[in-house]
């Protein structure tokens, strides 16, 4: 967490405490460990604590994070960056790729899109669309215009099917490996949802 614009409390170290211990209730509110996260008090505008240690918080003696390998330890927001552990992505999980869109493209065919959850998509697997159950073989997977041997857990592909119509697949589908736990239509589920600065009241259309 980047604690911005100190230079306007005039570099207050009690400011910031009460900042951390705010921003700590929401954290935790929201499923993160605060011991987990960096708390980096900055001044983008002069650019104290951003690359370099500031001169104007001498009381600031660096931030420090709990992770699976052990305590780390920066002074600086660029620090704090590079400490930041990557996802792990679950390529050995079943595919589970839901649909952003289905596109028709001239002298291709049909190219659905989507960004890889779990599990792998690669040319010649056999994916099944739920909850439709259209059942179709990939031809080719690609990502910003490169073919793909594969499209891995985080990925946004597009994928080129055989004969299947765009009026077949639709936007919230979800396709997965036919070989593989395919996803099945649920009569209901569980989920946890987090609403942002919602407005007060949520009416129809509300996004």
């Amino acid at each position: 967490v980047a604690v911005h614009k100190m230079d306007t409390t005039k570099w207050s170290e009690d400011r910031f405490n009460e900042i951390i211990k705010e921003t700590s209730v929401f954290i935790k509110k929201v499923g993160y460990n605060p011991k987990a996260v960096a708390f980096v008090p900055i001044s983008g505008w002069l650019g104290d604590n951003m690359l370099e240690e500031s001169p104007n918080m001498s009381w600031y003696k660096g931030w420090q994070k709990e992770t699976k390998a052990g305590v780390v330890k920066g002074k600086t927001l660029l620090d704090a960056i590079d400490a930041i552990e990557p996802p792990v992505r679950p390529s050995e999980k079943p595919l589970r790729l839901p649909l952003q869109d289905v596109y028709k493209i001239g002298g291709i065919g049909t190219v659905p899109v989507g960004r890889v959850e779990t599990g792998i998509i690669k040319a010649g697997m056999v994916v099944t669309f739920a909850p439709t159950n259209v059942t179709t073989e990939v031809k080719s997977v690609e990502m910003h215009h490169e073919q793909l041997e594969q499209g891995n857990p985080g990925d946004n592909v597009g994928f080129n099917v055989k004969n299947v119509s765009v009026k077949d697949i639709r936007r919230g589908n979800v396709a997965s490996d036919l070989k593989n736990d395919p996803a099945k239509e649920a009569a209901s589920f569980n989920a946890q949802v987090i609403v942002l600065n919602h407005p007060g009241q949520i009416n129809a259309g509300y996004a």
